[in-house]
């Protein structure tokens, strides 16, 4: 062991402080953690943890027997509750924690450092020094991505568990690198736009799917080391292909050695019960009250999007950080100041984060896990709303899935159930999920959701599919789902790629990567998704026949879509349309390249002059037996 000490050493100014204490410091990731530095022509490494509450620190590890006493930081005079220092000799690879003795108890702990770039892989949990340089090959892809992440652009996002997607023979997931060549050209070749990542963020329990996290600044080195994972953002964006993470401040675990009861006192979950324990998930809530854990939460969005290139945020649980009274019951909760549930203090805090994360990183989208009524999701700050970009859209996918899941003969008494999203779709910026939540803890797989024989499941699944396509808003398909995965998704098991050698999942598979090919391209699909304009019913009305109608605009083009929610095929159905002419079958899910039956094939139709719904122009056409027609005015 060398004989080095610590040194009294700060990077942290009166600024870096002051800011922090308010709550506004969102690149503490800079300053705060262990960092490689050289001071006085000697290499070691700077560390600096708030651990407030403390009345000695010291740095353990490998580099001293995890004794420590050699290695205290030193608190700074600020009353700021920061501890640092300078210890010589440190290099990269160590492995360390934070002995911290508490003014609060006799106890000692000993703790992960919050802000650090890597940990040990689980089951071991020591932080290690680290850092991460790294070329970036993504300038192209960086400099327009504000295209590509506007709400009038296609965003088609294929949703990904990295442990599950796909694992080797012998049980292994694949790595960062290995994913930078499988899951990239994959994703590529079905069409997709974007990837949504569940929590990459270091997780010590795995069927946690990432949701319990205790790195907020380390992606998980189950897979790899944060270079790689940089390596697999660029060879996304080189594919053209945007990167959203799904991140977490709502809550995390309550693990000895992390962010729990960190120096003796609460410093990063609030103190009272009801506000700082989640019954849903035995974990602990953060504290939105303390300006100091703003500044962690705010800056760990920052570090994604900055270091990473990430191109957007789902931030999970919204609804959980919104309501005070969230999943408890009367005399569980106390209402805000004003008699309310709601969680003010929460309330700042998304509101805080969605201003800085926009004016810092133009063309990134802040997404809203939120499945309440909460009014202002998507409205910008500055008009009194929380200031995301896009909201899940959880009624659609609710609605729409207990539709679905009726026997055909008894869907003509709740066709309500599936034309309801269209009187709420403008009231928000809405992405149509149908994501891990939905095929997971006894809620079956899409195909086994769908009612009928095995021909009936999966023409249910290729409406459901068309219908969501088709419908206004962004698009997320979770892992599995493209190809009629029959098996709920298992967090120790692979997609069921081998499903792919029968025909009904290949046909699924080629009918997601059409309706990707069909989205990107007509732009009556994506050009005014977010304008009421851009929407019109032709016939919302027909339950007898479980039929929908509508049109989709844009300013130069149109597209109809016909949907039939009964197995029978509805022969010379009559519908009025916007225009005389000629109509073009873009898609027909009946088709055999999607296992359809193939018996109803018209590639065009012309018009009549007969008026039907209130057109003058109308045509008849045959509409598949569950199946979706999407038509295309051919007129000029």
């Amino acid at each position: 062991m060398p004989e080095i000490y610590s040194v009294t050493y700060s990077e942290l100014t009166d600024f870096d402080t002051n800011l922090f204490r308010a709550g506004k410091h969102f690149k503490l990731y800079e300053k705060m953690g262990s960092h490689l530095r050289t001071k006085d022509g000697v290499e070691g490494v700077y560390f600096a943890v708030y651990a407030p509450a403390a009345r000695k620190v010291e740095v353990i590890g490998n580099f001293n027997y995890w004794e420590g006493h050699q290695h205290p930081l030193f608190v700074r005079w600020d009353g700021s509750g920061i501890w640092e220092g300078f210890i010589p000799g440190l290099q990269k690879g160590q492995i360390y924690k934070y002995k911290i003795y508490s003014d609060a108890d006799d106890r000692i702990r000993e703790k992960t450092d919050p802000y650090a770039r890597l940990y040990e892989a689980p089951p071991k949990t020591a932080s290690v020094i680290w850092d991460d340089p790294f070329e970036w090959n993504d300038n192209q892809w960086m400099n327009n991505r504000s295209d590509v992440n506007s709400l009038d652009a296609p965003m088609s996002i294929y949703e990904v568990h990295l442990g599950s997607w796909k694992k080797h023979a012998e049980g292994r997931s694949l790595h960062y690198k290995e994913l930078a060549d499988d899951l990239v050209n994959y994703v590529s070749s079905m069409g997709f736009t974007h990837i949504e990542l569940l929590p990459v963020m270091e997780h010590p329990f795995y069927p946690s799917w990432g949701y319990l996290c205790t790195g907020y600044f380390a992606p998980s080195s189950r897979y790899g080391s944060p270079e790689e994972f940089k390596y697999l953002v660029d060879a996304f964006h080189r594919a053209g292909i945007g990167v959203i993470l799904d991140w977490v401040p709502a809550h995390f675990p309550s693990d000895e050695y992390a962010l729990a009861d960190f120096d003796g006192t609460h410093v990063y979950e609030h103190p009272e019960y009801h506000k700082g324990f989640h019954p849903d998930w035995n974990s602990l809530i953060f504290n939105f009250e303390r300006p100091e854990i703003c500044s962690f939460l705010i800056s760990s969005a920052f570090f994604w999007l900055d270091n990473f290139h990430i191109d957007g945020l789902r931030v999970d649980a919204v609804a959980s950080m919104l309501y005070l009274d969230y999943s408890r019951e009367e005399g569980q909760w106390q209402p805000n100041q004003y008699g309310g549930n709601e969680y003010l203090a929460a309330v700042d805090f998304i509101k805080t984060l969605n201003q800085a994360v926009y004016s810092s990183f133009p063309g990134i989208q802040m997404i809203a896990e939120e499945s309440t009524a909460f009014p202002g999701v998507t409205t910008p700050v500055s008009a009194g709303g929380l200031g995301f970009g896009l909201k899940w859209m959880m009624g659609w996918m609710n609605d729409t899935l207990q539709y679905m899941q009726r026997d055909p003969i008894h869907r003509q008494y709740h066709h309500n159930e599936i034309s309801f999203s269209m009187a709420y779709a403008y009231s928000e910026n809405y992405l149509l999920p149908l994501s891990h939540d939905e095929v997971v803890h006894g809620k079956n797989s899409i195909i086994y959701k769908m009612p009928g024989d095995n021909w009936q499941k999966f023409a249910n699944a290729r409406l459901l599919y068309c219908y969501m396509f088709t419908h206004p808003g962004q698009k997320l398909l979770f892992m599995g789902n493209e190809i009629g995965q029959t098996a709920e998704w298992n967090v120790n098991e692979s997609v069921e790629w081998h499903l792919l050698d029968f025909e009904p999942h290949a046909g699924i598979q080629n009918l997601i990567r059409d309706l990707n090919t069909l989205y990107k391209k007509e732009a009556a699909l994506t050009e005014r998704s977010y304008d009421p304009s851009g929407f019109e019913w032709l016939d919302y009305s027909d339950h007898r026949n479980s039929v929908l109608a509508y049109v989709r605009w844009a300013e130069k083009s149109h597209i109809v879509t016909l949907l039939n929610f009964t197995p029978g095929p509805l022969y010379d159905y009559q519908i009025g349309v916007p225009k005389k002419g000629r109509y073009q079958v873009l898609l027909n899910s009946d088709r055999k390249q999607y296992d359809g039956t193939g018996d109803f094939t018209q590639d065009y139709i012309e018009t009549d002059d007969m008026q039907s719904h209130g057109r003058s122009q109308s045509i008849k056409i045959t509409i598949p037996p569950l199946g979706a027609l999407v038509l295309k005015s051919k007129n000029k």
